[in-house]
């Protein structure tokens, strides 16, 4: 007797959604957006068409899509943990007050950071009082090795696997500058980086560029202009909201920085909520005018926790807390939102941003 074969049934697809990513800058606390690219990319649920950036987020951007466009998936997640591995390995060698071993000893007795020791304050004394001209004549930054170590701008240029859009700040003008694929360069994720106080300007064309924070943490207009998909998924490295006020010099100089590196963000908010309750009310057509679905990923009270110098912190233990802290808080954001890309924003606009 013949008995018919029941075939098996194949257990469906994932829906995969398209989304594009804005990614702040931080230092070393660019390891916390390292976590949630992997866990995104981990889910295998997410694919990136564009990726608007800045400093830190400008170097993540540029190794993931390094890592996609020559392995795909996996490959964009190896190659950022070789990278941030990369950037332990030089800061250990090339940061003088982290490679002190009396300061390894008092900070395994807790409590204790680089804002604390004389080797911080001296450098920040000498930075507030010499330009990066003066201190650093030759130009030496141990990043663009890095950075040419993990990334061939070349093959970016002509064949990346993810649209990317690199902020920097131009000095003579204030103008954002977006660097797009067709222009990606070391020298492009250099001038999103290029913290004035501590790095000479990058010269690109004969223009000079500074930190793209201060014009665009990250821009996002380029994701609405230039890239079909309607989710931008903002990674946050500064907190918004930071409870108390602060008191001595370096929080108050630390909350500054943070309010000058999400001004630019807000202010795009603010247009990007006038324009989605125009078009809601029927102002304004949505076959003209793209309707943004913004999502936020963001941990402000983690944040919060550190101290401005722990950006200058490339300790392999302390990126890799980060990290885990990201991978952490991009699982709990897919669980809650995954289900709104392509439909809505998760993000209560006016609530967060006005």
């Amino acid at each position: 007797m013949l008995v018919k074969s029941e075939r098996r049934r194949a257990a469906p697809r994932p829906a995969v959604k398209t989304v594009n990513l804005a990614l702040q800058g931080g230092g070393a606390h660019g390891a916390f957006a390292w976590g949630v690219l992997d866990r995104l990319i981990e889910d295998g649920r997410i694919r990136f068409e564009g990726i608007s950036a800045t400093s830190a987020g400008a170097m993540n951007a540029a190794v993931l899509a390094q890592g996609w466009t020559a392995g795909g998936p996996e490959g964009a997640r190896a190659a950022l943990q070789a990278f941030w591995r990369d950037i332990a390995e030089t800061g250990e060698r090339c940061n003088p007050y982290r490679a002190m071993p009396w300061m390894r000893w008092m900070q395994s007795f807790g409590g204790f950071s680089l804002e604390h020791s004389p080797a911080y304050q001296w450098m920040e004394f000498l930075t507030r009082m010499f330009s990066p001209y003066q201190l650093n004549p030759l130009n030496f930054n141990p990043l663009r090795q890095v950075l040419e170590r993990h990334v061939d701008f070349e093959r970016l240029r002509q064949h990346s696997a993810v649209k990317l859009f690199l902020c920097a700040t131009n000095v003579q003008t204030c103008k954002v500058r977006i660097f797009s694929c067709a222009d990606v360069s070391a020298d492009a994720v250099l001038a999103s980086a290029c913290l004035p106080f501590m790095f000479q300007a990058v010269e690109i064309d004969g223009e000079p560029y500074w930190d793209g924070g201060y014009m665009g943490n990250p821009a996002l207009f380029p994701l609405i202009y230039d890239c079909a998909a309607r989710d931008v998924v903002i990674v946050h490295l500064n907190p918004i909201v930071r409870p108390g006020v602060p008191r001595t010099a370096g929080e108050i100089l630390n909350r500054l920085n943070e309010v000058s590196f999400n001004s630019s963000l807000m202010r795009e908010m603010r247009a990007i909520v006038f324009v989605t309750g125009l078009i809601e009310q029927g102002q304004l057509s949505s076959r003209e005018f793209k309707q943004m679905l913004i999502h936020s990923i963001r941990a402000d009270e983690v944040m919060s926790g550190y101290d401005a110098s722990s950006k200058l912190n490339c300790d392999w233990d302390f990126l890799t807390e980060l990290r885990d802290a990201g991978r952490a808080h991009a699982g709990q954001w897919l669980q809650q939102h995954f289900d709104a890309l392509g439909v809505r924003s998760s993000v209560d606009l006016r609530a967060e941003f006005l």
